[in-house]
């Protein structure tokens, strides 16, 4: 008997050190033709496939959750180049193509000051993003909007908060809240998929 029970206890501990992410989604058929921050096309799929992505949803106006999710991402990066992660690129995707063209999202990322060596902005026309949105589960509606005394009107999205972990293969991993995450469990998420 308990020889029996030292086996199964023995294999449960080779188990779980050999724990793996399960795939919840495959994106890698996904053939979407966008733009990157420098106003160079790009097709989805191919931006996914042979690295491990770690992608945001995005638009630039957000006063709250989307510079707390670009911010979150940054973290991450930082983490994983100390960790000397390389097999890994960061993407944010604007659900608010009308307003967030290759340059307003550059500028963007040069505000707050990202390390675009290995993460890219992406955009496209309206009906290519919403078409894109809806694939990957992502919810993005116009709510209030009002109008400044300058006359300017200022809008808001109703929006999902996710940030996903996509394998080199561009298949989903998991998805986190992304305004309110654990930078060390997305890191060591993406580790487990490195090995």
């Amino acid at each position: 008997m308990k020889k029996f029970l030292l086996v199964i206890l023995i294999t449960l501990l080779i188990n779980a050190c050999g724990e793996k992410l399960p795939i919840e989604d495959d994106y890698s058929k996904i053939e979407t033709e966008l733009l990157n921050q420098d106003s160079v096309k790009v097709n989805f799929n191919d931006i996914l496939l042979g690295k491990n992505t770690v992608i945001g949803y995005i638009f630039t106006n957000c006063p709250d959750i989307c510079p707390l999710t670009t911010n979150n991402m940054r973290l991450i990066q930082e983490q994983a180049n100390e960790e000397g992660i390389e097999n890994l690129q960061f993407v944010s995707v604007s659900f608010d193509p009308e307003v967030d063209k290759p340059s307003v999202l550059k500028k963007y990322s040069e505000i707050r000051n990202l390390d675009t060596s290995n993460w890219t902005f992406l955009t496209g026309d309206k009906e290519t993003v919403d078409g894109l949105m809806k694939r990957l589960g992502i919810i993005a509606v116009v709510g209030d909007s009002s109008v400044t005394s300058d006359g300017n009107t200022v809008y808001f999205y109703v929006h999902t908060d996710r940030i996903a972990l996509i394998d080199s293969k561009g298949q989903l991993r998991k998805n986190y809240k992304g305004s309110e995450l654990d930078k060390n469990l997305v890191v060591n998420d993406i580790k487990l998929l490195e090995e």
